[in-house]
């Protein structure tokens, strides 16, 4: 019953978007005020927190729609951005009348001084830098101001290229030195000495090949820049004007909805060839397998795609094309025939015709493996997303495939089991209530509230328990929404130990809708008008609780190097803010039983452990590096601070060397199907290997046998 009006909220705010109207517009509407028109009326009829279309909202979109398009403050000049600011309380005047002149005159701005910031750095980088000279270079944008003259902003760019130069110098000197010390040694670049004899060895050399570099990679990022047309602006305004109602509110280009949805199901339909931009050319980095392209077995490794074909039409040429208006062309239905016209390494050029098809991308998908540790099995499941079959197309769920994982280490006879949540961005929400009711008998997951209506209690309908052995949740600050509501109910329920790291502090609920959708059929020559990811509501611990902003604190800490500077909802703009409603009803388990002593016992590991130690170290370097912003341009002082940086990753590779390695292996189910497929073996050989030095899981089942003494 809950569930169901849960759902019936979200189909009545669908209703809700199909009641755009233009009538404010005269005659027929162009695809830019469709656009906006939409999407501005969706978000003040259905967004969890609508804001007024006034002089406040018109400025919000004015500072961020700068800053997006300007983010060092390198682009424009500070007399432009005066100039601009006439329009800094217009915006919502401008929109509310079908038209968007802030964004046509920016656009003018940028496309103009694009151009001549071309120009500018090819002129800089054309002369050598001096690096014998005392000067430094201010890298937080945060700090940066906008210039008041070209020969200011000249100055500005002098010191970017030169430090990026100096970056580039340095890694040539290296290269160098291994060269002249190991003759036969293998570069960084994976290439052996005898064939980088090509590089230069004296200084003037090596300058030189410093400054092509940091020129080659300009140059690549402003003829993508160049590309930019009305329909990317229009994207980027829309998706600024969404951002200032919440973070997670945004607009999608038909494109940018495509690859969510592959992020949030692990499918697309295409050839299962890996892509990326390389000078200018869409050269192919792997073949997923059993995909169209591998069964197919002509497109290899290291082919560059000059032309895509839809089938027997003419083939449009992708050379030089953006890097997603090129992948749109090849992506494309199941069934459906894309013929590329690609070089071989060789030089030769021929057209590959594929059969498009369902591309299942493994990694995203839940797996399992066994810890042996003082004479017991140990379950660890880790799962990268809360993904969902949202197009039902026949894909997977996330909670089906946990629940399949459990069920396969309960015939391992596992002590306990780490369901391993770090660096898991969320997903359906559904899928979280779901899998919550795996470890929980009974009772609401986590509660939803829009805006209008009382809270309502989401609970698992399957009141069976799938396990109820020991059970530890590990978390990060990159563990975020879906992860925060599984781990806030594990830690209400008193069902599990949260480990690791505050999260993030994600607490809203978004739906995506198609704008297609909501406008009328005489409208239809102005699609695709993209999708609107809108907040609707905000969720809260069983608890009453909001996971928002805050996020979930763990049980137990453990330190953290490499998350230690990440940023989380508190430092987002325009975060919606923590609060609390009434608890909802619910009967902790307390599975969990003197949890103090398993924070002290914990504890006194961690500080004994010459790893953990190392790792806090690592962090409290990482903390330090980052506020120091005004970097030096002297070649011999950025040389010693590199020489120090080694220095400790060094002692810090060591100390993860130094760690006792986990005895992990396959399932028993998993080592059947692996024996017989070499592409599941390799991938579970890829999966298996970073766990058998990972700290905070040594540190989780540890925990867990602290609690079976």
């Amino acid at each position: 019953m809950q569930a169901s009006r849960f759902k019936l909220g979200l189909y009545s705010t669908v209703a809700l978007l199909g009641l755009a109207s233009y009538s404010v517009y005269q005659g027929t509407p162009t695809r830019d005020q469709v656009v906006l028109g939409t999407m501005l009326q969706g978000l003040s009829m259905a967004h969890y927190q609508p804001e007024k279309l006034d002089d406040k909202f018109s400025q919000r979109v004015f500072d961020l729609y700068l800053k997006r398009v300007d983010v060092n403050k390198q682009l424009l000049l500070a007399p432009e951005v005066a100039q601009l600011q006439q329009f800094q309380t217009k915006i919502d005047d401008q929109l509310r009348a079908g038209s968007h002149q802030f964004l046509d005159a920016t656009s003018q701005l940028l496309s103009k001084r694009t151009l001549e910031i071309q120009a500018l750095y090819r002129q800089i980088l054309a002369k050598p830098f001096d690096f014998s000279v005392q000067e430094n270079w201010e890298t937080d944008p945060a700090k940066a101001t906008y210039a008041p003259t070209a020969a200011a902003q000249r100055e500005q760019w002098r010191k970017l290229l030169k430090y990026q130069t100096l970056a580039q110098l340095s890694e040539l000197m290296d290269e160098e030195t291994l060269k002249k010390d190991k003759p036969l040694a293998t570069t960084k670049s994976g290439t052996s000495a005898a064939a980088t004899s090509e590089l230069p060895s004296t200084p003037a050399q090596m300058e030189a090949e410093a400054r092509k570099r940091v020129l080659k990679y300009y140059d690549e990022s402003f003829a993508d820049q160049l590309q930019v047309d009305a329909d990317d602006r229009l994207a980027e305004f829309a998706n600024v004007i969404a951002n200032t109602y919440d973070p997670h509110t945004e607009y999608f280009a038909p494109i940018a909805r495509d690859n969510f949805d592959i992020a949030m199901s692990g499918r697309l339909e295409g050839t299962g060839a890996l892509l990326q931009e390389d000078a200018g050319h869409l050269k192919v980095t792997d073949i997923v397998a059993g995909s169209a392209s591998a069964r197919q077995g002509e497109l290899k490794v290291g082919d560059i795609i000059l032309r895509v074909a839809q089938g027997a039409a003419e083939p449009v040429s992708v050379e030089g094309m953006r890097f997603e208006k090129a992948v749109k062309l090849i992506r494309g239905p199941k069934g459906t025939e894309v013929r590329l016209t690609v070089r071989k390494p060789d030089g030769a050029v021929l057209v590959i015709p594929i059969i498009r098809d369902v591309v299942v991308i493994e990694e995203t998908y839940a797996q399992s493996a066994i810890v042996k540790r003082d004479g017991r099995n140990y379950g660890y499941i880790h799962l990268p997303g809360f993904y969902a079959d949202f197009g039902r197309k026949g894909g997977r769920s996330s909670a089906a495939d946990v629940k399949a994982e459990l069920a396969k280490l309960s015939k391992e006879n596992v002590a306990g089991v780490v369901l391993d949540l770090r660096y898991n961005g969320g997903g359906s929400l559904q899928d979280a209530v779901e899998m919550g009711g795996l470890f929980v008998p009974s009772g609401p997951m986590v509660q939803v509230k829009d805006s209008r209506s009382p809270a309502v209690a989401l609970a698992d309908q399957d009141p069976q328990v799938q396990y109820g052995g020991p059970l530890v949740v590990l978390v990060n600050k990159y563990s975020a929404s879906a992860s925060e509501i599984l781990a806030a109910a594990m830690q209400d329920y008193r069902r599990g130990v949260v480990m690791g790291s505050t999260t993030y502090g994600k607490g809203t609920v978004q739906q995506v809708f198609d704008l297609d959708k909501a406008v009328s059929p005489e409208l239809k020559d102005l699609k695709p008008l993209g999708s609107l990811k809108l907040t609707l509501q905000k969720f809260y611990r069983v608890n009453g609780g909001s996971t928002q902003f805050k996020g979930v604190v763990p049980d137990i800490t453990l330190p953290d190097a490499l998350t230690s500077y990440a940023k989380g909802e508190q430092e987002a703009e325009y975060a919606l803010k923590w609060d609390e409603i009434t608890p909802a009803k619910y009967q902790p388990t307390n599975s969990v039983v003197a949890l103090d002593k398993l924070r002290a016992a914990s504890a006194a590991r961690v500080a004994s452990s010459p790893g953990f130690r190392l790792i806090t170290q690592a962090a409290d370097r990482a903390t330090a590096r980052r506020k120091q912003t005004n970097l030096s341009l002297n070649l011999a002082a950025y040389r010693t601070l590199q020489q120090q940086a080694r220095n400790a990753n060094k002692l810090q590779t060591a100390a993860q060397n130094a760690l006792a390695v986990l005895e992990v292996a396959q399932l028993t189910a998993d080592a059947s199907v692996a024996s017989t497929d070499s592409i599941a073996a390799k991938r579970s050989a890829r999966f298996l290997k970073p766990l058998r030095r990972d700290p905070a899981l040594a540190e989780a089942v540890a925990v867990i046998g602290d609690g079976l003494k």
